[in-house]
């Protein structure tokens, strides 16, 4: 049996007459740039988070720097964002003219550890960048009360987390700003780049449309110099159409995580994802912890299983932060996760046959490599 690690062709099959309709109006109308259907995935997608201000950009890359330029992140500034991120995160800090700086992660559940974030607090902090890592919410109560103690701006990064819940309330919503990728492979995926940005306040909410479309907002009259960030009319529309499918994946993908958990269960060696009860998870990513991975990894894949890993080097072990001047120690708990961290099979179109059959070639494979390290 082969069993992809994601698999969006399948996704499109269940969605085929309404997909083909809406990207057939957009060409027929050739809407292409702005217009109606961007206009209605913005309402649509803050009305399904719960707030006032959507806008619409090109990728999830900039929605975090053109959210920190809107809430008057820059030079002189530092940000604390997360050891176990994508370097997404950490370097549009650094395209706003912030500081990067960076925080440890929770040994259970790879979010952005509060006390360490605390700790990195200095009186340049101007910000912090909890991360909804593989679909898992932060501790948002504990980031935002240690956050407003010290009068610090809150910016989600919700790329991995679309429809999730903290204590009921979808993530992206919480803090002052929420950023969303749109990356094909993201739980809420587009046919090519897009992201978007959420506000609670108006103003942030016009200077970012504004920056995004090169300072302008009537055309030829730029008030400020900004940059071309457009999420596209065909992005748009298959972002509209999908949305309206997302919970129901949701609801799949938290299926498939519960399977894969009873099945992994008298694995010895092998730790599961374990769920917060402030969490309600959308498993963008099943991630296992385990030793010997490259060798159960490589038997996988000899078995039609595909895997991979989120992330294999920490953001502050990167060379592009090299000029940082951290050790491994000064990261123990992401550090110590990257060599150890698998992410298996996770899409809502998953079979339980695939799952039982990921996983019966994962007790073999962990069982062979016991064998060899005694």
């Amino acid at each position: 049996m082969n069993v992809p690690f994601v698999d969006l062709k399948a996704q499109y099959q269940t969605i085929k007459p309404e997909m083909d309709a809406a990207i057939e109006e957009i060409i027929s109308n050739t809407a292409f740039i702005g217009g109606k259907a961007v206009r209605t995935f913005e309402e649509e997608f803050a009305a399904y988070l719960g707030v006032p201000h959507c806008v619409g950009v090109a990728n999830g890359t900039e929605a975090i720097e053109i959210a920190l330029r809107a809430l008057g992140v820059g030079p002189g500034d530092e940000v604390i964002v997360p050891a176990n991120t994508f370097i997404a995160t950490s370097e549009a800090v650094t395209s706003a003219g912030a500081t990067v700086v960076l925080a440890d992660s929770d040994p259970d559940y790879y979010t952005l550890d509060p006390e360490d974030f605390r700790r990195k607090i200095t009186p340049r902090t101007k910000a912090v960048i909890p991360v909804h890592l593989y679909g898992q919410p932060a501790d948002m109560d504990a980031i935002t009360a240690i956050a407003r103690e010290h009068d610090l701006l809150v910016i989600e990064d919700t790329s991995q987390a679309q429809g999730a819940r903290y204590k009921g309330r979808r993530v992206g919503s919480i803090g002052d700003a929420g950023t969303f990728s749109f990356y094909p492979g993201k739980n809420l995926g587009a046919y090519g780049d897009a992201g978007a940005i959420v506000f609670r306040d108006a103003a942030a909410a016009q200077f970012a449309r504004t920056y995004a479309g090169h300072g302008s907002i009537v055309k030829y009259h730029h008030i400020m110099e900004g940059r071309n960030s457009r999420l596209d009319g065909l992005q748009a529309a298959v972002l509209t159409v999908k949305l309206r499918h997302l919970d129901a994946w949701s609801d799949a993908r938290r299926r498939n995580a519960a399977l894969y958990t009873e099945l992994l269960a008298d694995i010895d060696g092998v730790t599961a994802p374990k769920i917060a009860d402030y969490a309600e998870p959308v498993f963008h990513l099943y991630v296992i912890r385990l030793a010997d991975r490259e060798n159960v990894q490589n038997r996988l894949a000899e078995r039609g299983i595909s895997t991979a890993i989120h992330y294999p080097i920490s953001i502050p072990s990167l060379e592009a932060y090299r000029h940082l001047g951290h050790a491994a120690s000064d990261f123990p708990v992401a550090n110590g996760q990257m060599g150890e961290i698998l992410s298996l099979p996770m899409y809502p179109e998953l079979t339980p046959e695939m799952i039982r059959y990921t996983v019966a070639e994962l007790r073999e494979a962990v069982a062979a490599s016991n064998l060899v390290g005694q």
